[in-house]
């Protein structure tokens, strides 16, 4: 007697959560490790997914649930059975890195805190809760009763408030600090907290200088390009770390630089640079990607720097009852920014983001553990803006890259965030957001020059 089919549905992660089940990952791993010894072939991956859909679907009686350590169990097999043997080689090995990766997180989290922020995303999933906005259908019910504006009134007094405290932290330390350091990954909303920072401490007596270090990137035409022609200035060796760092130390020592002025356009210095001179009274603010590297100020004493990092703390669950991911915001806020301030449109943002990841995960998240004080830069009114924006753009991207062997990460993103997108809805009334609000550096009609 054959055995009964049961359609997969539910599937438990490692960590006991059941989430809905998606054969596509299924597919996106085995294509992965194809990739990787040299495999072009899509549909193959979609038929060995299929097999290992169909093994879950014999083998499991409800209520039972397969495991993710299960389905990669049945990956393995069929990878094997089908004379994949280099593949599933690759395979294997992923699956023994990862499972390395997670064992020293997990050693990480169990003595210390390490570089994970938990009592300030804490903070934020307890605020998004109170405030009605932790899920994708919360904030479609804010739009569907009205009440989106109230959100975005609550967020930005939120943010406000979390400035405020910022302040009052650098300036307990007045006697010593003469840098503040406002770090964070792209996108994070560095700019327009540096300018709300300043602002704050102006109203306390102190006059302020800011000092863009993006300003420091050599010429374009000095980077390496990829095999794509995309250039990596996600690094921090793209900036002329040694100037930044004798510009730093001439200005603590009260003696006038000459910064360079750096056109995004170009991807060149220009000719025309701009005198600087820190006074006895004033405070140097350093709005950068790489703020928390140390050889990025290595020039300056500890106790005369104070270390602010903000991030997109995002507390938001999809349909699915994941949380979003937080490098996915501040990707959608990229591609906007970048369409009409730095010439790049969107599908260049999505194929370079692999090197901003890469480059967050090397350059800015190690130093996480020896900030002064974390600004939540996520604002749960955001995506329906963005959908507004950029969703009509997703389509192509799945459909492009989904075949595509070389452009797997852009696939892989690209359909997350669609998904995403797909289930919110839009929001096309920007007059309700503040001029002066974080998201007017990325979506435009802002106060402030950026």
């Amino acid at each position: 007697m054959p055995h009964q089919k049961n359609p997969v549905e539910k599937i438990v992660k490692r960590n006991g959560q059941v989430v809905p089940f998606d054969k596509e990952k299924i597919v996106n791993a085995i294509f992965k490790a194809a990739v990787e010894v040299g495999g072009e072939d899509r549909r193959l991956a979609e038929i060995l997914a299929d097999k290992v859909v169909h093994q879950l679907e014999l083998t499991k009686q409800p209520p039972a649930l397969p495991s993710v350590e299960e389905v990669q169990d049945l990956i393995e097999k069929e990878l094997i059975e089908a004379g994949h043997a280099r593949t599933a080689k690759t395979f294997i090995i992923f699956r023994h890195i990862h499972n390395k990766l997670r064992e020293g997180q997990e050693k990480q989290q169990a003595s210390s805190s390490g570089n994970i922020p938990y009592k300030k995303i804490w903070q934020v999933l307890n605020w998004s809760i109170d405030n009605n906005c932790f899920s994708v259908d919360k904030i479609n019910e804010h739009i569907e009763k009205g009440t989106y504006p109230e959100l975005v009134k609550a967020v930005t007094a939120k943010y406000d408030a979390d400035i405020a405290s910022a302040a009052e932290k650098i300036i307990a330390r007045k006697d010593q600090v003469r840098i503040v350091i406002i770090a964070g990954p792209s996108s994070s909303g560095k700019t327009t907290t540096t300018i709300k920072v300043g602002e704050h401490l102006q109203k306390m007596g102190y006059e302020l200088v800011s000092m863009e270090l993006d300003n420091y990137y050599f010429d374009l035409e000095h980077h390496p390009r990829d095999e794509f022609g995309d250039y990596d200035f996600e690094t921090p060796e793209a900036l002329d770390l040694k100037l930044i760092n004798q510009h730093l130390a001439d200005l603590l020592d009260g003696k006038t630089i000459q910064m360079p002025r750096y056109n995004f356009k170009t991807g060149k210095r220009e000719a025309e640079t701009d005198p600087m001179k820190l006074e006895k009274n004033q405070i140097l603010l350093l709005d950068s990607l790489h703020g928390l590297y140390g050889p990025m100020t290595s020039s300056v004493p500890d106790e005369k720097k104070f270390k602010l990092y903000i991030e997109t703390l995002c507390q938001i669950k999809n349909k699915a009852g994941e949380f979003i991911r937080w490098t996915d915001v501040r990707l959608l806020r990229r591609m906007v920014r970048d369409s009409w301030h730095r010439s790049y449109n969107p599908r260049q943002t999505l194929e370079h983001w692999h090197y901003v990841r890469r480059s967050e995960i090397q350059h800015i998240i190690p130093f996480l553990g020896t900030v002064d004080h974390i600004i939540d830069g996520s604002l749960p009114y955001e995506l329906p803006v963005y959908k507004k924006h950029l969703f009509h753009f997703f389509p192509d991207f799945v459909k492009d890259y989904r075949e595509n062997p070389k452009r797997q990460d852009a696939y892989i993103r690209a359909k997350r965030v669609f998904d995403i997108l797909d289930s919110l809805k839009v929001w096309e009334d920007e007059s309700v957001i503040p001029k002066d609000a974080l998201i007017r550096e990325y979506i435009g009609g802002s106060i402030y020059e950026y």
